[in-house]
């Protein structure tokens, strides 16, 4: 890991594993559209991790995940299905965050918080290399 930025690396993976409970709490609440949110949350901040270390930050959302798809997705050191999993929680926490009358369902906040801890892996498994 990048020495430099490993305080912060580390505190966005923890920020990161705490929204993902955070997450799971909500949904067994039932607020699912602040579920979804969550779990956007805990990829958008496994994704700043990934970038710091590698020596790239944004402090905007879509800084992070064109940053993400330019050097992990489109090289291919990560699969392309995390950055389509990206878009889809992003796209999703808009959902959740904004909708005047459209709601995440319970099965889109459940597919989010295990899409999200799937994202949260594989940018583990890469950090480690």
């Amino acid at each position: 890991m990048n020495s430099e930025h490993l305080a912060e690396i580390t505190a966005n993976l923890e920020r990161a594993e705490k929204s993902l409970r955070a997450a799971k709490e909500l949904l067994d609440d039932g607020y699912q559209d602040f579920a979804a949110s969550r779990a956007y949350y805990a990829a958008f901040y496994s994704a700043s991790a990934l970038l710091l270390d590698a020596g790239f930050e944004s402090g905007k959302h879509s800084g992070v995940i064109a940053l993400f798809h330019q050097h992990f997705v489109k090289t291919g050191r990560l699969d392309k299905e995390q950055g389509k999993n990206l878009n889809w929680l992003f796209e999703l926490r808009s959902v959740g965050d904004y909708g005047a009358v459209m709601h995440v369902t319970q099965e889109e906040a459940l597919q989010a918080i295990q899409v999200a801890e799937g994202f949260l892996q594989a940018i583990k498994t890469l950090l480690k290399r």
